[in-house]
């Protein structure tokens, strides 16, 4: 028999109350308030501590406050990572993002989510999707990932967006729920094709 962290880890409903399920968010809210409590001025401290926190880390992580997750290790990104004022990433399943991202303010990034039952959410029950994140994405303020989502390369995801499927490469989108509105260049000179 599964228990509900290997349950999580498969990709199958689980119990989101289970204690050991519950031992991994408090792990993570303990290195968010580390984080958190340090000045935004001291990049070497707040380095130290996204890379405790994260899976792992490329070169020159910043994460300004107030940044919160669910796991921590789940994460990874790649160099240059930005993440503004105020995200939550919610990484209950693996958050994959590329090099040269920049995540705006009041953005939540989403693995989890729960039955449509009441049943389901009575039984405290959830479910995780990994998210992907391609490299050279600006991601606009008040954005919403959710689960199982894949953004390719060069991408600008519009303040206020709700991205709720997979994103092409090489475009903007906009809306709730977004979708393409321009088609963009790319002009870096290594290949960047959709993921």
């Amino acid at each position: 028999m599964m228990t509900e962290a290997e349950k999580l880890d498969a990709g199958l409903e689980y119990d989101f109350w289970d204690a050991e399920v519950e031992a991994r968010k408090l792990h993570a809210i303990a290195g968010c308030n580390k984080l958190n409590a340090l000045p935004a001025t001291d990049e070497a401290a707040r380095e130290e501590a996204i890379r405790e926190l994260f899976g792992s880390a490329g070169k020159s992580p910043s994460v300004l406050p107030t940044f919160m997750c669910d796991n921590g290790k789940n994460i990874h990104v790649g160099d240059n990572f930005l993440a503004n004022y105020n995200v939550t990433i919610l990484d209950i399943a693996p958050v994959t993002i590329g090099d040269y991202v920049m995540i705006g303010p009041n953005t939540s990034i989403i693995t989890v989510g729960h039955p449509l039952s009441p049943l389901g959410r009575r039984r405290h029950l959830g479910q995780a999707k990994p998210v992907t994140i391609g490299r050279d994405v600006w991601i606009g303020a008040n954005c919403t990932i959710l689960p199982g989502v894949t953004v390719g390369n060069n991408v600008v995801v519009a303040a206020g967006a709700v991205v709720t499927k997979d994103v092409p490469g090489n475009c903007v989108v906009a809306g709730v729920p977004a979708r393409v509105v321009k088609q963009l260049e790319n002009d870096v000179e290594e290949t960047n094709d959709d993921c």
